[in-house]
């Protein structure tokens, strides 16, 4: 992903800079971490870099594609094939199994076989014996891990993770966190969105965002 000078401004009055200009390459293959309290415009970097808000002004290029020349259906359709998402609240169906919920990720993609493919995505993350579980009878860590799951479901090349842990205890936060590093490994892209140093540490490059401003490095 690339951003060039992009910034995001919502009309007032008074207008809101909810994100400065910044320029930003993550290249394919890093784990780029982004630090930042709350209210700092972590939420506004992650629905710019996830297709969901257009910036106001800037290019932003995924897989070398200009999002900005783009309609909304064909910005639908680049989202659901290119980027998985991982966020704090899970955002499960609780009357759908986790291999359903997983496999409804799978909407806005063109691959087939859902079904399989969301029963590997559950293996994938340690939870090929709870496919058939509801939501309600899963643990946190494992809520968590059918979300991993139904962001990897259409093969990714950007994984977006928005405070993965925050709902989490601090054992199985650990788990989760080792689950995206071995993510990493396995040659996935991912940006993690977080409040927490520690948890910034693990990725190779961390960035600094407050008041909108984004700068390389912690501050």
């Amino acid at each position: 992903m690339e951003l060039q000078d992009v910034e995001l401004t919502y009309p007032g009055p008074p207008p809101v800079h909810a994100l400065h200009p910044c320029a930003l390459t993550v290249r394919q293959g890093e784990y780029v971490t982004v630090v930042g309290p709350s209210g700092s415009g972590k939420s506004t970097f992650l629905n710019v870099t996830g297709l969901l808000d257009r910036p106001t002004s800037g290019r932003y290029l995924l897989d070398g594609i200009d999002t900005g020349d783009l309609g909304d259906g064909d910005l639908t359709s680049l989202r659901g094939r290119r980027i998985g998402f991982v966020f704090q609240s899970f955002h499960l169906l609780p009357h759908r199994t986790a291999l359903e919920n997983v496999a409804l990720a799978m909407t806005y993609t063109a691959l087939p076989d859902s079904a399989r493919r969301a029963r590997s995505a559950l293996e994938q993350v340690g939870l090929a014996h709870r496919v058939n579980a509801l939501p309600t009878r899963l643990s946190g860590g494992e809520r968590q891990r059918v979300a991993i799951a139904r962001a990897l479901v259409g093969q990714p090349s950007l994984l977006l993770c928005d405070e993965p842990t925050g709902n989490l205890d601090s054992a199985t936060a650990e788990t989760v966190l080792a689950l995206i590093d071995q993510l990493h490994a396995d040659g996935i892209t991912i940006v993690l969105i977080t409040h927490d140093p520690q948890v910034a540490a693990r990725g190779q490059r961390t960035l600094s965002i407050r008041d909108g401003i984004l700068t390389e490095g912690t501050s």
